[in-house]
């Protein structure tokens, strides 16, 4: 088990590593498949040694080998966030009965041992859609277009999974979300919020994306109201409302069993 927790960790790291790349890139516009990572201060191209998830941050003191200005602490974040996720999942996974029938677990039955790959690109995508709307307020289509296209072949291939009441689901949380787009003059919700439903609302299904919404919704108004308390925005301001729907879809996939037996004792 120590031996299986250690293997997922540093593959959880080295994909964390590969998300600071596409994250940062993607954005742009540029490949993340070609060309060796660089400094962003000077340029220099970072040796392998010097790029060792979370070691190399720790061995270079946070600083780059050639220009010693800090490196941000994006990076090691992100490795070790994407690192906790995959250990998580992969605990929820190994002990699906014992903690209810989650989404995760349904697929778990369906597909395998596939259901590892599986999650764990939906997993890579969802972490990537929370960072680059966080940092630039954007939810680029290939991230929502590739989910949706690997959770319909899970669909095809898996056993006994509700292929068309899924994607009616899909429809329907993303019909929601554009009529909140619209009602709201594009103030309270993106056009790309509404594309990300239509692939959390199809890998979710109807029952627990309802729970995925409402957690968004309430999560969503919860620190909105605290950056207003603190002064960090405004009423009027726009905040970027792609972060929590990736992580209430994250916690509603692995949990919403639970979540939805706490929301019904409230």
């Amino acid at each position: 088990m120590i031996l299986e927790l250690v293997l997922v960790t540093i593959i959880g790291l080295t994909f964390g590593s590969f998300l600071g790349v596409v994250t940062k890139r993607l954005p742009r516009k540029e490949s993340f498949v070609l060309g060796r990572s660089h400094c962003p201060k000077c340029g220099y191209q970072i040796a392998a040694r010097d790029n060792i998830p979370l070691l190399s941050f720790v061995l270079l003191k946070g600083r780059c080998r050639n220009c010693r200005k800090r490196i941000s602490l994006r990076y090691p974040l992100l490795e070790a966030a994407t690192a906790i996720v995959f250990v998580a999942a992969y605990l929820v996974l190994r002990n699906c009965w014992p903690q209810g029938l989650s989404v995760a677990c349904s697929f778990g039955d369906s597909l395998g041992v596939w259901v590892y790959p599986y999650l764990g690109v939906i997993l890579l995508l969802t972490i990537a859609i929370f960072v680059i709307d966080l940092e630039k307020r954007i939810i680029p289509d290939e991230l929502v277009f590739w989910g949706l296209a690997i959770t319909c072949l899970a669909f095809i291939f898996g056993r006994e999974l509700p292929f068309y009441g899924n994607l009616s689901a899909g429809f329907a949380s993303g019909l929601f979300l554009l009529a909140v787009h619209l009602l709201t003059g594009g103030r309270g919700m993106g056009l790309g919020d509404v594309k990300y439903a239509l692939f959390a609302g199809a890998f979710l299904g109807l029952s627990q994306a309802l729970v995925w919404l409402f957690l968004a919704f309430l999560t969503g108004a919860a620190v909105g109201a605290i950056l207003i308390l603190l002064g960090k925005t405004r009423l009027k301001s726009k905040i970027a409302f792609g972060p929590f729907l990736a992580l209430s879809f994250v916690l509603t996939a692995f949990y919403g069993d639970q979540i939805l037996a706490w929301f019904m004792t409230i």
